[in-house]
């Protein structure tokens, strides 16, 4: 074959090249590719997390349809108070790496009213987003480099619980109560090998929705199932437990206390 064809023939094997694998939209959204993509969505937050020093949060849960005004509008105020007494008191730490970082789903409702307390504060705070039909669009007060969208709730939820050193559980619907649930799971059943502070907030609201107490009265948890939490509906009250409970729990975040890790 003269050169001149050889080139041709060569050019067109050379521009019928395929994109390798790990660069392939196509595949990399298919069905057979779920698995990189679930694997994606813990090692990406793992990388940033570890680029912005954060070593633990406090986890904000709540609903998004609460706002400054309305109904139930006390519990978005209280929730935006919380956040920032307690990013207060973290930057007066003496610590090099970030703790007890505010971290809300990063949605609007509660989730917004918790990133904002943490930049009133001037700190940093996490959104941990996912990606809905409606509802749920990132908040304007979550740090640039914190601001994460997830796909499969089960990761989102697993990067909920790994850092987090303590939880406050704002009213809400389905969502809250499957995160508190959730949590709550694992505690009780010693899945989460750290101590971990729950604090439920609002008893008005939560006792008419919930009765716990019924769930103990016949025997569906046990007795002590019901101290794994604490109540609170005052912001400062809130916060001095919460603030009381981490100290004892992992002081100032010295790096002595085991890693936040779910067996």
């Amino acid at each position: 074959m003269p050169d001149n064809e050889t080139n041709t023939a060569a050019a067109a094997v050379s521009g019928k090249r395929k994109p390798r694998s790990y660069a392939d939209p196509e595949f990399l959204n298919s069905s057979e590719a779920r698995a990189i993509r679930i694997l994606a969505e813990y090692l990406e937050p793992q990388a940033r997390f570890r680029k912005e020093k954060i070593r633990d949060t406090v986890v904000f849960f709540g609903s998004a349809r609460i706002h400054e005004t309305g109904p139930l509008s006390r519990y978005y105020h209280d929730a935006r108070k919380l956040a920032r007494l307690l990013t207060e008191w973290s930057a007066s730490l003496p610590v090099d790496e970030r703790h007890y970082v505010i971290c809300s789903g990063g949605g609007p409702g509660i989730m917004e009213a918790a990133n904002r307390g943490a930049s009133d504060a001037g700190g940093k705070s996490v959104g941990l987003n996912i990606s809905l039909p409606f509802e749920q669009e990132p908040n304007a007060y979550i740090s640039d480099a914190l601001n994460f969208e997830f796909h499969y709730f089960f990761m989102r939820k697993l990067w909920f619980a790994y850092l987090a050193k303590a939880l406050v559980v704002f009213p809400g619907g389905f969502g809250t109560m499957d995160e508190l649930f959730e949590v709550l799971t694992l505690v009780q059943t010693h899945k989460l090998k750290k101590p971990m502070t729950v604090m439920i907030y609002g008893p008005e609201f939560w006792r008419e929705v919930i009765n716990f107490d019924a769930l103990a009265k016949y025997g569906v948890i046990a007795q002590e199932d019901v101290k794994l939490f604490h109540w609170a509906d005052d912001p400062d009250a809130a916060f001095d437990l919460l603030s009381k409970e981490l100290m004892k729990n992992w002081g100032h975040g010295n790096g002595i206390h085991p890693p936040s890790e779910i067996l």
